[in-house]
């Protein structure tokens, strides 16, 4: 997952990042469904201490978490060992004694290797928004990983760089870009590595002759979301050397000044990344994990997504911000790589992309 962008809000002065493409639905009238959404499912078998280990980049409003522990009688303890890749790293290594009870933030990039793991427990929420999640399931593995929010990686660019548009994924390897690129060390970053898997998918079997190309433009490699994005963009609000950068659709919101937009996300780069949640196996508490599951599906937890962790969220009925439509698109054509096909070639995958850029 990436890092948190609070000091992103902070230094643009700007509110309510986005994602956009899909527009809000109209709002329907209140209904049973309502209830449904805004209540969560397992409820009634809640109460006592929930541990939720999830990635250092949860971020959820004080009052939401409240009004949630408050309806449950739950009180939510946060685990947080890390980015996506370590929190699935550390569930593995403590299965035998998980650190919690339920998970949140597990992503594509990395499902297989936790369910191959036996470290999650069968759960199928009944919340409303379940039907929408499915839509995300990971295949073989419903009633064990629940999807709650989606996103997409991209490359962005400065819009004053490029007044007639960016440049394509295969015209970036041109000596005219050279110097031009930031990215992320996908062995360090959760975004480097799905861009990493967008270049696999994108370009088949000449991917590690594109990186390798992009290497003799001297493309730049850091190894954290914030370093690439805050330090190197040359985007007005980070002053950086570096037009084109390694981000989310989301991320252009942000950059708008008086109204206008500053940057783009290339949307030819993008790979969908979702994240999901679960009842970890050997819970202490498997009712209460199970009742955090409804509630990261209740339309009151998905409409925090946007403005909070900068992700759609899976629920069709929760409210995204307006402006996301115009200035935060998703791609209509992302690319995605089988959850098992990643497990299986992950590692080999990394090594032969240090061998062609690092090495």
């Amino acid at each position: 997952m990436r890092v948190t962008r609070t000091a992103a809000v902070t230094a643009a002065a700007i509110s309510t990042l986005t994602l956009a493409a899909c527009s809000t639905a109209a709002e329907p009238a209140a209904s049973a469904t309502d209830d449904a959404r805004a209540t969560p499912a397992s409820s009634d078998t809640a109460g006592g201490t929930v541990r939720l280990v999830t990635h250092d980049s949860f971020a959820v409003p004080d009052d939401a978490l409240a009004a949630f522990e408050a309806a449950s009688g739950i009180d939510v303890e946060l685990v947080q060992p890390g980015d996506a890749g370590t929190l699935v790293n550390q569930l593995v290594l403590t299965k035998d004694a998980p650190l919690g009870d339920v998970v949140y933030g597990i992503d594509n990039t990395f499902a297989s290797r936790a369910i191959d793991n036996g470290v999650l427990a069968a759960y199928a929420s009944q919340a409303a928004a379940a039907a929408d999640a499915a839509d995300y399931a990971v295949p073989g593995a419903e009633d064990l990983l629940t999807a709650v929010d989606y996103s997409d990686v991209c490359l962005n660019y400065d819009l004053a760089s490029f007044p007639d548009g960016a440049p394509t994924l295969e015209e970036l390897t041109d000596p005219a870009y050279t110097g031009m690129v930031s990215v992320t060390n996908p062995a360090t970053s959760s975004p480097g590595l799905a861009f990493m898997l967008a270049t696999e998918a994108a370009l088949g079997d000449g991917w590690l002759d594109w990186w390798e190309a992009m290497r003799a433009n001297d493309i730049r490699v850091t190894a954290s979301w914030s370093d690439t994005y805050y330090t190197d963009f040359s985007a007005p609000n980070y002053g950086g050397s570096y037009p084109i950068v390694l981000s989310y659709a989301s991320s252009p919101p942000y950059e708008v000044v008086d109204g206008e937009p500053t940057t783009a996300a290339m949307l030819d780069t993008c790979f969908r990344q979702v994240e999901y949640a679960g009842v970890l196996e050997g819970a202490e508490n498997p009712g209460g994990a199970q009742a955090v599951v409804d509630w990261l599906l209740t339309d009151e937890f998905q409409a925090t997504l946007p403005e909070n962790m900068y992700v759609y969220p899976v629920s069709s009925s929760a409210e995204v911000p307006a402006d996301w439509a115009e200035f935060a698109p998703l791609a209509a054509d992302p690319y995605t790589v089988d959850p098992a096909e990643i497990d299986a070639r992950r590692d080999a995958w990394i090594d032969e992309w240090t061998a062609a850029v690092l090495d």
